[in-house]
């Protein structure tokens, strides 16, 4: 024991270190004992609450495992008798394996329509009848594409039905790098990522970039997915409201002047988030401004093109091109394959820097398997049909829903749908106005609204009650009908659409004594 042979106190040494030194000395004929104690008198470092606390650990380590395990005593167990046994199984009650439904719940379920055979804007039930439709995403006609499905054909007899392995690693094939590539150079951006879910892919690009601690500036009015992706970053949020840009940068300037309080702490990522076009509202962002504040109070940019793409710009690469701005100005670009394109899947657009960091961090990506071969390769004909038919295509639509906008103003009963921001947007929410909807429930408001959709699909024409969750939105959002314009629809059948909205609403109005 040279290690701790003492003849007195060392330079610097405590009492405590003294006592430990004496212990080892007297202890030194027991095997093991200089490791212990060198690591007892190392381990103490002046801090006598890490002693005590590894004096505690010890001594719980030592009660787990010299601790009676507890075992049921069989002499003390209550025998029953078959009778009894018999009354008590009678009298259980399991508990239900959910709550049950709500009025809410009980109308969705109660509305949803059986259909058959291809889905596609001409719309056949179950019981064979035709409707049109104006509930489909399918704004371009992508969905009846003759030459888009014998690509899909194809590679379903090429790949199989899945790639079956988490995308980047046995499960990313050639067509998935292909789509990545088309989408940058379709976008003009250095590089793109691809999803496998077009839901979840803005909800894991936020929070791959954005982390507790870090501060969030978000429109209150964004779909539900930027919400839940809002909500797993754990950052400090901020929302303005909807399309407000004065109220936005009344938020940049007091986060600003906080900043200037405290001018040693250190700054945490910013992020300003919101949506090309707005799937709860109809509407276009005013990303100009956006950018203008986003660069004046150095923040980054977080835009969602799930609707946008396809719809905006004369090529229909999103809103940074319809008005007249690079690309490279949105620091990340998201969207959705399965609206204009009418495939699946998602995408994130940026720098290379930014793509690779979401193949380690965006939680979809990782964990998820790879987007079906055939779902990938509708996708890449899908931009490259824009590519080539882009201009033809988007004039086709701009046409469609200037129609309908002018032919929904001779319905008296909807809110009207007026403005810069609605004039590109194909998606259109009639809302009732206020003199027929007035003391009404939300509740109330949408069960005339789905009566209204219910009797628009006996009449030929399917469309939908806007749906939302109606406890975890961030907004209370009125309910609406959901018109959905497509170029696969003439201006015939639209106004055909059109016509029976406003018949089926007057009856129903009618009906419920609201007019």
């Amino acid at each position: 024991m040279s290690g701790f042979a003492i003849s007195g106190v060392e330079h610097g040494e405590t009492l405590f270190h003294l006592i430990i030194r004496k212990l080892a000395n007297y202890t030194s004929f027991i095997p093991l004992s200089e490791p212990f104690w060198k690591y007892v008198y190392d381990s103490h470092q002046n801090d006598p609450a890490r002693t005590f606390m590894e004096i505690g650990l010890v001594f719980f380590a030592l009660h787990y495992v010299f601790a009676k395990t507890y075992r049921i005593d069989s002499r003390n167990e209550i025998k029953l008798t078959e009778k009894e046994i018999d009354e008590l199984v009678d009298e259980w009650s399991p508990e239900p394996l959910a709550d049950p439904l709500t009025e809410t719940e009980k109308l969705e379920l109660e509305s949803i329509p059986i259909l058959s055979g291809q889905f596609g804007s001409k719309q056949k039930t179950q019981d064979g009848k035709t409707l049109l439709n104006i509930a489909t995403f399918n704004f371009l006609d992508m969905l009846n594409s003759e030459k888009i499905k014998n690509k899909a054909i194809e590679a379903v007899r090429t790949y199989g039905v899945g790639t079956c392995g988490p995308t980047g690693f046995y499960g990313t094939l050639d067509v998935h790098l292909q789509l990545e590539k088309v989408l940058a150079d379709f976008l003009g951006t250095e590089a793109a990522i691809l999803y496998p879910q077009g839901f979840s892919t803005i909800s894991s690009v936020i929070p791959c970039f954005s982390k507790r601690g870090d501060l969030i500036v978000c429109d209150d009015g964004v779909n539900f997915s930027i919400q839940k992706g809002v909500q797993i970053s754990r950052s400090n949020v901020r929302y303005f409201k909807h399309n407000d840009m004065e109220d936005l940068e009344r938020i940049l300037n007091e986060v600003s002047l906080e900043d200037q309080k405290h001018p040693k702490r250190l700054v945490p990522r910013r992020f300003v988030i919101s949506e090309g076009i707005f799937f709860n509202t109809g509407d276009v962002c005013p990303l100009p401004k956006l950018i203008e504040l986003k660069n004046k109070y150095k923040y980054r940019l977080i835009l969602d093109e799930s609707l946008s793409l396809g719809i905006l710009g004369p090529n229909g690469k999103g809103a940074a091109e319809h008005f007249g701005i690079p690309p490279t100005e949105v620091d990340i670009i998201s969207g959705s394959l399965c609206n204009s394109i009418s495939a699946s899947g998602g995408f994130a657009a940026s720098t290379a820097e930014i793509v690779e960091r979401q193949r380690l961090g965006g939680a979809s990506y990782v964990f998820s398997a790879s987007l079906p071969a055939a779902l990938t390769i509708t996708g890449l004909e899908g931009i490259r049909q824009l590519s080539e038919e882009g201009p033809e295509l988007i004039a086709k639509l701009r046409s469609q829903i200037d129609f309908t906008q002018k032919a929904l103003a001779s319905v008296p009963y909807f809110q009207p749908l007026c403005g810069e921001e609605f004039r590109h947007s194909p998606v259109l929410h009639l809302r009732l106005q206020d003199q027929f909807s007035a003391g009404l429930s939300t509740l109330e408001k949408s069960k005339t609204l789905q009566e209204i959709v219910d009797e628009c699909m006996n009449d030929g024409v399917l469309t939908t009650r806007a749906k939302y969750h109606p406890t975890q939105e961030l907004q209370p959002l009125q309910p609406s009908i959901r018109f959905n314009v497509s170029i696969a629809l003439t201006p015939e059948e639209i106004e055909k659409c059109i016509g029976t909205i406003k018949t089926v609403t007057q009856r129903v109005l009618a009906k419920r004594n609201l007019i």
